[in-house]
This record gives structure tokens, sequence and C-alpha cells, in this order.
């Protein structure tokens, strides 16, 4: 049952933007599109699943004076399996993410969860609760993408997932609207990101107090 809970905390009760305001930065950055915000969610949940594993695992010999540092050290390796990956198999989203993926390092949700769950907890609580606020982390971004792009552009970029020759995955637009749609250039914009998150904000509080 606890493992249950842990898991899905991250999915509406914890979900990282909108419950805990965290990792602000690469939510409102990094969702232009459907395809941008799917892809960084998915980069953040593999770091944080591994990280909280593998810090849950040696959590009894790190030493707690530089507990911070080795954090750091993990989470930056798997950081730059994600984004060595990404350059592989998904060049374009690297494109699009840029510096965002490689300041997943800094990012207040992996090292937040390695210092207050993974270094105090079991390897199975740490993998469900890495992997639920992951999922949720990936749903916020994604959906907060789909709105900025269909009403800011009037398409939506799906992931266009090809396993020949090879495996890569590209974004594959897809007209939502007619052409006599007038799209809202504004959302696609930083301030338009900042509108859209208020407004789920401000519905997650009014849901919540309900």
């Amino acid at each position: 049952m606890r493992l249950w809970n842990e898991f899905t905390k991250g999915l509406w009760k914890e979900i990282p933007p909108f419950r805990l305001v965290l990792g602000l930065c690469p939510a409102l950055a990094c969702s232009k599109s459907m395809f941008d915000g799917f892809g960084m969610g998915l980069a953040l949940t593999f770091v944080l699943v591994c990280s909280n594993v593998l810090i849950s695992a040696i959590r009894k010999i790190i030493p707690s004076k530089v507990r911070i540092a080795v954090f750091i050290v993990i989470v930056a390796t798997f950081v730059i399996v994600v984004e060595m990956s990404l350059k592989a198999w998904a060049y374009p989203l690297t494109l699009s993410l840029g510096v965002f993926i490689p300041l997943i390092v800094v990012n207040c949700i992996p090292l937040g969860r390695a210092e207050a769950f993974s270094s105090k907890n079991g390897v199975a609580l740490s993998f469900a609760d890495g992997l639920g606020l992951g999922l949720g982390y990936t749903l916020s971004l994604t959906f907060l993408g789909i709105l900025r792009e269909i009403f800011g552009t009037g398409y939506l970029s799906v992931p266009n997932i090809a396993f020949s020759p090879g495996f890569n995955m590209e974004p594959n637009k897809i007209a939502v609207f007619s052409d006599a749609f007038l799209p809202f250039n504004f959302l696609t914009m930083a301030p338009g990101a900042f509108v859209c998150l208020g407004v789920i904000l401000g519905l997650m509080s009014l849901i919540g107090k309900k």
C-alpha cells in the first residue's frame, strides 16, 4: 500500500509544478509545444528515477558532510547519459530544449528528492517516489505544451518514433484547426507561459480546496 501511495502522490497530491511549485524554469521554457514538454518530462523522469534508486542503495555509506556533493555527482552522471542519448536518438529535441537538459543537474526536483526522500528510504520506495513525481512532471509539461501550442499556433507536435533505420524520435506537426483560425501568438512567448501556468495553478488550488 505504501508503494502505491508514494507512486500516486506525484500524479496529483504532490505534482511538482502545480502543487509543490518546483521545476518552474524548465516548465515555462520547455513547454512551447507538446513535443518539447513531453521530451523534457521524460528526460527528468529518467534522471529522477535513476538517481533516487542509486542514492537510496548507497545512502548508508555516504558521509553526511559531503552528501550534497555526492548527490550532485550522481545526478550529473545520469544527466550526461540523457544528454548523449537525446543527441543520438532525438537530435531535434536536443536543439529545441538547448541548455535546459544539462541544467537538470541543478533542478530542485532531483536534488530535493535525494535530500528529503531517497537518502532516508529504501530502494523500492525511492523508485516509486521518483517514478510518480517524474510522470506527474511529464504530464504537467505535456499538458501545458498542448495548451500553448494548440491555441498559439493551431498545430500539435506529436512525437513520431521511428525504428527503421535504427531508433529516432522527431516531431510530427498536425493541424488542429482550419486555415481560418487566428492563433494567439502571445501564448508561444514567455508571458503566455506565465499566464497559462498561473491559470492552471489557480484551477488546481480551487479544486484542492473543494
